[in-house]
């Protein structure tokens, strides 16, 4: 059995259904099909029950999985040992504001698990660089946010977060449940240096070309952002979940498109150490969506 079919086996058993599976492993639905037909010829065994809905493991299946998992993280720990052989290993993470922290602590666990002589050291950014300084070579990876230019860069999207108003306490809008972009189209919105991403300062100056909004204060820090509302009023945007100081709040904008919190690297620097970080930092936050989503469905009552 290649482990490259069994990673496509555990995709299909956890995620339910073919289409989401393929989605998750970044390829399209017939040769992810046939990869498992594959399987199960080699096998001689069915090990899923397909129907409209998806999939669900045969009890040959349901062995495969739990056997499956604990190849994997043999193949991850010889890979890790391997590497350890050939010397002490760094890998240096970009961060925006607290990206390191979004991403989670299971991510940082499961990526100690996995390499635990592995040093990782952390490059926090500004937002003149969303790709944190992978370009320049300043950092191996990023955990950061989306959308910027891609070019010459691999990204996969660990989630996206609802965007929001970030206004004062005793603001007339603060008590709305949700508020639109024209709620606050005279206010002065907080802008990006120049030379920013272009796609980056679209989207953090509320979906609209630069210079469509009353111009505010350059800001280059999410602690630069809060200061700015706070003091002068500006209008400032930011994902559900940052951590605001007191006489801040957040109300969901219903008109803005969420923010994706993203992993990321130079495609021609990749090598099995990043591929490892970035598979999982998408296998743990779908794991983490999985469960919330079962929870949702047993925790909602039956009609």
């Amino acid at each position: 059995m290649e482990l490259r079919l069994l990673r496509y086996f555990v995709a299909v058993a956890e995620e339910r259904h073919f289409g989401r599976a393929a989605a998750r492993l970044h390829m399209t639905q017939p040769p992810l099909s046939r990869a498992i037909r594959q399987l199960e010829n080699d096998l001689g065994v069915v090990l899923l029950l397909r129907s409209a809905a998806g999939v669900e493991p045969t009890a040959a299946g349901a062995t495969l999985y739990a056997e499956a998992r604990t190849l994997l993280d043999q193949a991850d720990r010889a890979r890790a040992r391997v590497t350890a052989a050939a010397g002490p290993a760094t890998l240096t993470v970009g961060t925006l504001a607290d990206g390191a922290g979004e991403a989670g602590t299971r991510l940082a666990a499961a990526f100690r698990r996995r390499h635990p002589e592995v040093s990782i050291r952390f490059r926090e950014a500004d937002f003149t660089d969303p790709t944190t300084g992978l370009r320049a070579g300043l950092a191996d990876v990023a955990l950061t946010r989306s959308p910027f230019d891609e070019t010459g860069l691999s990204v996969r999207v660990l989630r996206s977060d609802p965007v929001g108003l970030v206004l004062r306490t005793g603001d007339p809008l603060a008590d709305r449940a949700s508020l639109r972009l024209a709620d606050v189209a005279d206010r002065p919105w907080f802008q990006l240096p120049e030379g920013t991403d272009p796609l980056w300062r679209e989207y953090w100056n509320g979906a609209a070309p630069v210079g469509e909004r009353p111009a505010g204060p350059v800001v280059r820090t999410v602690g630069e952002c809060l200061q700015a509302v706070l003091w002068n009023g500006s209008a400032g945007i930011a994902p559900l979940g940052h951590t605001l100081p007191d006489g801040l709040t957040w109300v969901p904008l219903a008109d803005m498109p969420p923010s994706p919190l993203v992993v990321a690297w130079v495609t021609a620097r990749e090598n099995p150490l990043i591929r490892s970080f970035a598979r999982i930092a998408v296998e743990g936050h779908r794991r983490t969506h999985l469960q919330v989503r079962t929870s949702v469905r047993r925790a909602t009552p039956r009609k």
